[in-house]
């Protein structure tokens, strides 16, 4: 396993990093979550990834559960806050009262007494930014976050809470976008201004949902159990739009030569591929079984030389999602 500086934090975090969201406390039961979890550190992961909302809470649980009894400073552990956790219209934003009570009920379901990281989900256009980033700054001085980042936001809302958040004296240093072969909305103007600043990407669904493993093939059925099956946990709606294209499923098929030669599987190579853009800290990836984890973690260490990334390029080119205004956050309520 690699490890990557978080921004021009000195906190180093493990270049592929295990997350939950959708698998833990919905698709995946928790003894085969924890199977998971325990791949993940056998494998030298040392990062992991989860948020409040992620199966109603249940997916810190299970992660909190998994993890115990390790060596609390030997990992490091990932949340988030925005998405609504309960019924009351203070029960999801980034205001000061949700970020706070988000917190203490992270720590909680997570069995530790503080984040290494705590994300803003999105970008809040209900709340003051002033407001949102006076409460990180509180919740790290109080010790239950030692940094903050964010999560699909903008490149000029990263530029407005750097500033703030320099000016407050609290480390902000990291983006959570999606990012992968098939997603490239944050090339244009999110890394060059996060380089800028001193951010890095910590980027989710590198391998589009499971679409780069290439087991989804044009005019065939998703296969049985696969996460384009999977209602229940919502995981078809989020890979939809990939699984239904036939042109992108042709194309992907295209990679398996490339990957072949590199002695690589399909997954490892779209994570590989995403770990050649400089700023991405980390790409988080997501199993049901344990050896998925094993597999996408054969792309740690791995250089994809130039004229190979530029092969991958060119077959995706014609399907790839460039335009910087897909990053969005959901607009203020009526």
């Amino acid at each position: 396993m690699e490890f990557r500086h978080l921004g021009h934090s000195g906190l180093k975090i493990s270049e592929i990093t295990y997350g939950n969201w959708i698998t833990h406390g919905g698709q995946v039961e928790a003894d085969a979550a924890t199977a998971c979890v325990r791949a993940a550190l056998d494998a030298g992961i040392t990062t992991f990834d989860t948020a409040d909302v992620y199966a109603e809470g249940r997916a810190e649980t299970v992660l909190g559960q998994a993890l115990a009894g390790e060596r609390r400073s030997g990992i490091e552990i990932f949340s988030k806050v925005y998405w609504p956790t309960g019924p009351g219209v203070n029960d999801r934003g980034l205001s000061r009262k949700h970020i706070m009570e988000s917190i203490d009920g992270s720590l909680q379901r997570l069995g530790t007494d503080y984040l290494d990281l705590y994300q803003a989900h999105r970008y809040d256009y209900e709340t003051p930014l002033e407001e949102t980033m006076l409460a990180f700054a509180d919740v790290v001085r109080s010790g239950k976050a030692l940094y903050i980042g964010v999560s699909e936001w903008r490149a000029e809302e990263i530029r407005a809470g750097k500033e703030l958040a320099d000016e407050m004296g609290f480390p902000l240093v990291s983006n959570q976008p999606q990012y992968s072969a098939l997603h490239r909305v944050i090339e244009a103007e999110v890394i060059p201004t996060s380089r800028e600043l001193g951010i890095s990407q910590i980027v989710f669904s590198p391998i589009a949902q499971g679409i780069l493993t290439g087991k989804y093939l044009p005019g065939q059925p998703a296969p049985a159990g696969s996460r384009a099956t999977d209602e229940k946990g919502g995981g078809a709606n989020f890979i939809a739009r990939w699984a239904g294209d036939d042109d992108v499923l042709t194309r992907v098929q295209e990679l398996k030569p490339i990957a072949e030669d590199l002695g690589l599987s399909m997954a490892a190579l779209a994570v590989a591929w995403v770990l050649t853009e400089e700023n991405v800290a980390a790409a988080i990836i997501g199993a049901s079984r344990p050896e998925q984890v094993v597999d996408n973690v054969e792309a740690a260490g791995v250089t994809l030389d130039a004229d190979v990334k530029a092969r991958i390029d060119e077959v995706l080119a014609p399907v790839a999602a460039t335009d910087p205004a897909l990053t969005v956050s959901p607009p203020k309520r009526p």
